[in-house]
This record gives C-alpha cells, structure tokens and sequence, in this order.
C-alpha cells in the first residue's frame, strides 16, 4: 500500500509509455507546454472535464470522476464511467485515432483497476473514444494488459522516486509531435564525442 504523498498521477502512465524523458519532464520538472496536439485534446474535454452526473435509462454515466488506487499509488480523474446497471464501464477520451502502442490502453486499464480496489467488483473491459474517428475502440482488460500497466505502475513509480531525468532517445515521428519538443531539444541531446564523430568525420 503507497500513502497518499506518493500517489502518482494516473496521466503519468500514459507519458511514459510514449516516453520516459517527456514523463520525468512533467511530473519531475514540472515542464509543460502546449502545442495543436494538446490544444486540441483539451478542447475535446472540455464536456468531460465537468464533474456531472447523466441518467438514461439504466445507464448512470459519471463526467470527471475522481479515483484513486492505495494498492498502486495511483490518483486521478476518470474521463466518462458508465454504470450500466451497476457495473463500471470506463471511457478515456482522446482527440487523436488509435495509436499502434499500448499507452492510451494502459491508461484506460489503470482507471479500471482504481474502480475496482474502489467500488469491490470486477471490470472485464472499457473502451477509448477517438476524436478523429469519432468512435469508441473496445479495450479487454485481459491477464496480460493488466500485467503490463501494473508493472508500468511500479516504473514510473521507481523513476519518480529516483528523480532522474532519462536521456533523449530522438524518434523523429514521436519527438515532433511532442509538446515538449522545445525544452527537451532530443535532437541535440547527445554525448559530446557522439556530436564531433557526426560532425567531424
């Protein structure tokens, strides 16, 4: 069980799936900037941003629920949760499409894992909205997604702990798409002897 000092944001995870560095630089360095990328993602949550409450039917659907995990240190606001007769359905809105990586799920995963330790029932599955496609992709939260969100859990955890700042690793596709892109500057973070066998051979 963590106590509530080292409780870490459910974002958190997200960051550093994508990367390590932009991770350590939001929420070691408290680093943050925006670009057309995030601008866009926080106007896409705008609605869900809200904490409201909407009854249809038998589905109860929570905007902006807080959650949280003792087991593994984890706070933050779920986007949408639905209750369809009870049980929780968590959805993580994004303003972008699928991504080929497993970020956006484990983020989605840990959210179901906070409900959970929360409310004492099991959540087989969620899904993640998508602004561009503009439709929900159904997420499992099977044996080995859990698996790999909890032990990205305990990662982020450790690289808190430690306040390290990890090296850049300069993945053109990744890296300017960064908001950070700027602060980071991945293209020159390189050793001293790298920079003069590239530039002076």
């Amino acid at each position: 069980m963590y106590s509530e000092d080292e409780y870490i944001q459910l974002s958190s995870l997200q960051h550093f799936q994508f990367c390590p560095r932009q991770c350590a630089l939001i929420h070691i360095d408290q680093q943050w900037s925006e670009n057309r990328f995030t601008a866009e993602g926080r106007a896409q949550h705008e609605r869900v941003d809200r904490e409201e409450r909407e009854c249809r039917g038998d589905v109860v659907t929570e905007y902006a629920l807080p959650i949280c995990s003792r087991e593994l240190g984890l706070v933050g606001k779920a986007d949408v949760v639905e209750f369809h007769k009870g049980q929780a359905y968590p959805v993580e809105h994004k303003r972008g499409k699928p991504k080929p990586d497993e970020c956006d799920m484990i983020q989605v995963c840990a959210q179901a894992l906070c409900l959970e330790e929360m409310l004492g029932q099991s959540i087989p599955e969620g899904a993640i909205f998508y602004g561009k496609p503009r439709r929900r992709q159904i997420v499992v939260f099977d044996d080995k997604l859990r698996k790999t969100t909890i032990e990205t859990c305990k990662k982020v955890h450790e690289l808190i702990q430690k306040k390290i700042i990890p090296k850049a690793q300069y993945d053109a596709k990744k890296c300017i798409a960064c908001s950070l892109y700027e602060t980071c500057m991945p293209q020159y973070a390189m050793k001293v002897k790298d920079y003069f066998d590239r530039n002076l051979v």
